[in-house]
C-alpha cells in the first residue's frame, strides 16, 4: 500500500506502536499501583509509628511521581493519538487515590 506522504502513524505500523508504547506505559502503571498498594494497606501500626507514618507519605509520593509520569507521556500527542484517551485514567485515579490517602494520614 503506498501513501502519499511518510508518516508514522500508518495502520500497518499502529500494532508494533502499541506495543512500543504500551509495554513502558504499562510497567509504569504496575509500579504505580503496587506504590498505592503498599500506602493503603502498610500503614502505621498506631499514633506512636513515626516509621510506619513517613513509609506510607513516601511510597505516596513515589505513587503521585509515577501518576506524573505516566500522564506526561501519555499527553504527548503521538502516543494519545496511538494509544487512545483511556490510557489517561489508570494514572488519574493512581494520583488521586495517592493524594487522598496522604491528606487522611
Amino acid at each position: 500500500m503506498t501513501y502519499g506522504r511518510e508518516s508514522i502513524d500508518l495502520p500497518e505500523d499502529r500494532g508494533c506502536l502499541r506495543w512500543v508504547l504500551g509495554v513502558p506505559l504499562g510497567l509504569i502503571h504496575v509500579l504505580n499501583a503496587v506504590a498505592v498498594f503498599a500506602a493503603l494497606y502498610a500503614g502505621p501500626q498506631g499514633e506512636w509509628d513515626d516509621q510506619g507514618y513517613a513509609g506510607v507519605a513516601a511510597m505516596c509520593l513515589i505513587s503521585m511521581s509515577l501518576s506524573a509520569l505516566g500522564l506526561l507521556i501519555t499527553l504527548v500527542p503521538a502516543v494519545r493519538r496511538t494509544m487512545g484517551l483511556w490510557w489517561l485514567a489508570p494514572p488519574l485515579i493512581l494520583g488521586l487515590t495517592a493524594l487522598i490517602r496522604t491528606e487522611t494520614l
